[in-house]
């Protein structure tokens, strides 16, 4: 028994290694290409990126023209022959096209952050802490909301934003940001796992329902808040069709737009913004991976 047990480990923790490699692999690739120079870049993936000259019949390399997409003989490399920051110099200091669509990028999702997350803590508690068929179907719909993907209301957002007179402006993808479902519905059901124990101890020592929101209710999901807030800021930092359909000015376009158009260009340059376009998350991630775990594990006061 205990062997068995031994290679059920075993081969679990080698199926999630095989797992982890084939997921963080494109990662690895994109990062090491960004140090690549752009002939060695065509030296790889030629086959892929290179056109075809209808005179002499013969595939060439010609940002001019339509780009010819074929699958066979590229040859990946993470480890550059020659290391070269030269398009990370283009990107940062001589490109100021990107940086305009950096702070695009940031405009957009630091407000939709940071009011979803006031917003949907509000909202969360008096879902947990009052009950009643009137709130019990308005957190129905709320999961019906969720579960709808985007696509599904750009129409009825666009209408919306257009009887508003917010098209073409940033409120256009603000406004619908920071009431979306999906922070109420996590908050929901992490503060109805909270003790009611808790509440009935503050109420004695005469706390309101303010004291007890702030001084219970919030540090409890500290973990969940910060777990959140990064899936939030993920997930509207890559964002594309909302910017596309509510933003008509492409100067206002953010960073996830600008990557689908940079590929038409100087092909080692899309490498070295795909790169920076990375940081930000992979910070976050990696300073609030603690609290992400805190989160996972912390239910309700009391440890897993």
């Amino acid at each position: 028994m205990r062997r068995k047990k031994m290679a059920l480990r075993v081969f679990g923790t080698l199926l999630a290694f095989v797992f982890a490699v084939i997921f963080i692999y494109p990662t690895v690739v994109t990062l090491a290409d960004s140090f690549m120079s752009s002939g060695e870049i065509m030296a790889h993936y030629g086959d892929v990126l290179e056109n075809k000259n209808a005179d002499t019949g013969y595939y060439e390399y010609d940002t001019q023209k339509d780009t010819l997409y074929k699958s066979n003989r590229v040859r990946i490399s993470i480890i550059p022959d020659k290391v070269t920051l030269s398009q990370y110099a283009e990107v940062l200091f001589t490109s100021p096209e990107y940086l305009f669509k950096f702070w695009n990028s940031v405009k957009l999702t630091i407000p939709i952050v940071v009011f979803q997350i006031m917003v949907a803590l509000l909202a969360s508690y008096s879902f947990a802490r009052y009950r009643g068929r009137i709130k019990e179907i308005t957190f129905f719909l709320y999961i019906i909301l969720m579960l709808m993907p985007y696509q599904v209301t750009l129409v009825p957002n666009f209408i919306v934003a257009d009887f508003m007179n917010t098209v073409d402006t940033y409120w256009s993808i603000i406004l619908p940001g920071i009431f979306s479902p999906f922070a109420v519905f996590i908050f929901t059901k992490y503060m109805r796992r909270i003790p009611r124990a808790y509440v009935e101890a503050a109420r004695i020592d005469g706390g309101g329902e303010w004291t007890i929101f702030t001084r219970i209710y919030m540090p409890l999901c500290k973990g969940v808040i910060v777990s959140v807030a990064l899936l939030v800021f993920i997930d509207y930092w890559n964002m594309v069709e909302q910017p596309l359909i509510m933003l008509t000015d492409t100067d206002k376009h953010p960073l996830g737009v600008f990557l689908a158009q940079i590929n038409t260009g100087e092909v080692g340059m899309a490498f070295a913004v795909a790169s920076v376009y990375m940081i930000p998350c992979i910070l976050l991630f990696l300073y609030c991976e603690e609290y992400i775990a805190l989160g996972i594990t912390y239910q309700g006061g009391l440890k897993a």
